[in-house]
């Protein structure tokens, strides 16, 4: 499994604006590695709900936006961190309708459906590291 980097995008978020920063980029990368609308706009919203996540529930943190080719195909890889409480009950958090900030608790559960890879690493007391790809179909 070959895989490329073309760009890489360190981007901090610790505020409303930062979310819309990362939305952003994600759009921009998505477009320029030739994804489809439809895949253009689920890599938009599941940045928005991770970024959104990573602020409200990690108390701000990091992400990485990056453009892929994996054996050539065209992709975007996002990794959101935080060094905030962890999630206690992962599974729970996944199944959607969770939520512990008073919303409608689909970030995850929903991002996890709108990407086509999703890897989650949570520690209870030490933060969360959640990881999607989204690929061109052609």
């Amino acid at each position: 499994m070959a895989e490329r980097v073309l760009s890489r995008d360190e981007l901090r978020i610790t505020s409303e604006s930062d979310v819309v920063v990362v939305r952003r980029r994600a759009q921009t990368v998505a477009h320029e590695r030739g994804l489809g609308t439809f895949a253009v706009a689920a890599i938009t919203t599941a940045a928005s709900e991770l970024a959104r996540n990573t602020l409200t529930h990690g108390g701000g943190g990091a992400a990485r936006v990056e453009s892929i080719v994996r054996d050539g195909k065209n992709g975007v890889r996002m990794v959101f961190s935080d060094q905030g409480p962890g999630i206690a009950d992962l599974s729970r958090a996944l199944a959607g309708g969770f939520s512990t900030a008073k919303s409608l608790g689909l970030g995850l559960s929903g991002s996890k459906r709108l990407v086509d890879e999703f890897h989650i690493d949570s520690t209870p007391g030490a933060g969360t590291v959640v990881t999607v790809v989204k690929w061109a179909r052609y």
